[in-house]
């Protein structure tokens, strides 16, 4: 036995005199736990953009119109059977599904099927600030203002009750792209109705009531939430009667209920750890490749993150490969650009700067920073498939930074704390990243460096360059793929020269579970998935049938 997981172990003996705690999850005997490393930021993703939240939502509780199938590389059909463009790609017409049940709950009885009424009601909510709902539980859509939809989308009118057209300003490459992602999920017009006329809509988004195949039961801030089969989906039902999320936000926790059965499975394994995992007889280690960049952004509206030659200086003193070897223990390749190498438009020619400290200080000079400065590193609280560790990144980098005479202060916070402050641009800079949303290029740039994105917190760089912008719109104007690749590359160029932010690393996405849990899905552009999930029994051969 190792010595980490003696170390691990040792904590069973002093739990085993303790009472139980009554919060404790007991062992499911047809379901299972997931232990998730934080608190959702509510039940509805259409309000955010934290994987968190994802993971705990859209697969598990909503469908969307269609879905993205990535070994096939194309759109499948969901809650809309088929799909056509009209008016030279200016309009969308999608036939919806029949008889699509949407939950029961002890709060909500719906008295018929989905329809066209959902599907303008969902959409509506955030794209018409006169709609009831927009204000609700904040008004903030993060995804449709960054990905450009609620300036592209003008309309969506219901045809009639199985049909839906979607009117757009100009025809758009990424459109489908975004409906296909986690966050163009389908709420319930009737719910919403029924919460308007209670006086109480805030509940949309915190006692949800969606299609998908498992329904909320309750949650409790920092300790639980519980799911239980959707037992009329329209799809096969899950194989699983019971989900259950233990909020674990400690790694070493995490992977020490795993050992000892508490979890059956949990998201970002510590990267370092995972030979000592991978037994094959009681833990094993599943990878994807993951669409992902992490990032060091600087905020430009705070000096002297202002001047470029003091973010190229920055960006040429940090040692990126040994981060990858220190963080990621090899599982990363070293980034590029902004654009990861699972990408159609990803070049291979390198748009980043080299270690050199020396270049560093003589940009430092240049910008009247010989002396240095001193200024914060804002490290997350939590693992992602992007950086499973921010604050020993943040503590290389500062290493790296006082080398050339600049003097750098981690900073950390409570995970929705530190997200919070963040869209208030509190920090100098911040170690983040992005998972793509969808297999369009497009996701990896406006979200994170269009003007649009400056005020629903995911250009973390606070950087607009309105001729930036008019460049990203003619590449999703441009319908040929090789003109839009060569697009892409000069996007990626601008940032280079302009260094807003230091793409560090593309990552692989980890997940350890117990060896009897099949079926636990992560697709390459979406959060967890557990509606094929099952355990297998001593004799069942681990194969679905």
């Amino acid at each position: 036995m190792s010595i980490w997981r003696l170390w691990l172990l040792t904590p069973i003996i002093t739990l085993a005199a303790c009472s139980p705690n009554p919060d404790d999850v007991p062992p499911l005997r047809n379901g299972i736990v997931y232990c998730s490393e934080g608190n959702p930021e509510s039940f509805n993703p259409q309000l955010g953009t934290s994987g968190t939240t994802i993971d705990a939502t859209s697969a598990q509780l909503y469908d969307r119109l269609l879905d993205y199938d990535d070994a096939q590389q194309k759109f499948r059909p969901a809650l809309a059977e088929s799909w056509q463009a009209l008016d030279q790609g200016k309009r969308y017409r999608f036939m919806l599904r029949p008889n699509v049940n949407f939950h029961s709950a002890p709060w909500f009885t719906p008295s018929r099927h989905f329809n066209a009424d959902d599907v303008v009601f969902s959409f509506k909510r955030w794209l018409e600030e006169s709609h009831p709902y927009h204000e609700v539980n904040g008004g903030n859509y993060p995804f449709f203002t960054a990905s450009g939809l609620n300036r592209l989308i003008t309309d969506v009118v219901a045809v009639n009750a199985t049909t839906v057209d979607f009117y757009l300003k100009r025809s758009d490459s990424s459109f489908l792209a975004n409906l296909a992602t986690d966050f163009a999920i389908i709420l319930s017009a009737e719910y919403g109705a029924e919460l308007l006329a209670r006086g109480e809509p805030d509940l949309i988004d915190k006692q949800p009531i969606g299609t998908g195949p498992f329904v909320f039961e309750e949650f409790r801030k920092d300790l639980i939430i519980r799911y239980h089969r959707h037992d009329d989906y329209w799809r096969d039902p899950a194989r699983i009667e019971q989900l259950v999320y233990s909020i674990t936000q400690n790694a070493n926790k995490r992977m020490l209920k795993l050992i000892t059965g508490e979890c059956d499975v949990i998201p970002y394994p510590l990267v370092e750890e995972l030979a000592e995992l991978d037994t094959g007889d009681e833990i094993q280690i599943s990878s994807t490749v993951n669409p992902n960049i992490a990032f060091w952004a600087f905020n430009t509206d705070h000096p002297p993150f202002d001047n470029v030659l003091v973010r190229r200086a920055l960006a040429s003193a940090v040692n990126r490969e040994a981060i990858i070897q220190t963080i990621y223990n090899g599982n990363a390749r070293l980034a590029t650009g902004v654009l990861p190498e699972t990408s159609w438009a990803y070049s291979p020619v390198d748009q980043t700067y080299g270690y050199d400290p020396e270049r560093a200080q003589a940009l430092l000079a240049a910008a009247g920073f010989e002396e240095g400065f001193e200024f914060d590193i804002w490290a997350m609280p939590v693992q992602r498939a992007y950086n499973p560790n921010a604050q020993k990144m943040a503590e290389l980098i500062q290493s790296d930074l006082a080398q050339i005479g600049v003097r750098a202060n981690i900073v950390s916070y409570e995970w929705n704390a530190f997200r919070r402050r963040l869209a208030r641009d509190e920090h100098d800079s911040v170690l983040i990243g992005w998972i793509a949303d969808n297999a369009d290029p497009d996701n990896f740039f406006r979200p994170l460096l269009s003007c649009a994105a400056l005020n629903v917190g995911t250009n973390r760089a606070n950087w607009c360059e309105p001729e930036f912008d008019q460049l990203l719109m003619q590449a999703i104007s441009e319908p040929e793929t090789d003109s839009r690749k060569k697009l892409y590359q000069e996007i990626e160029n601008w940032i280079y020269r302009e260094a807003p932010l230091v793409p560090i690393a593309n990552s692989m996405r980890f997940q350890a579970h117990r060896s009897d849990i099949h079926g636990v899905e992560v697709p390459a552009y979406g959060g967890v998935n557990f509606r094929h999930a099952y355990r297998a029994s001593s004799t069942d051969t681990g194969e679905q049938p």
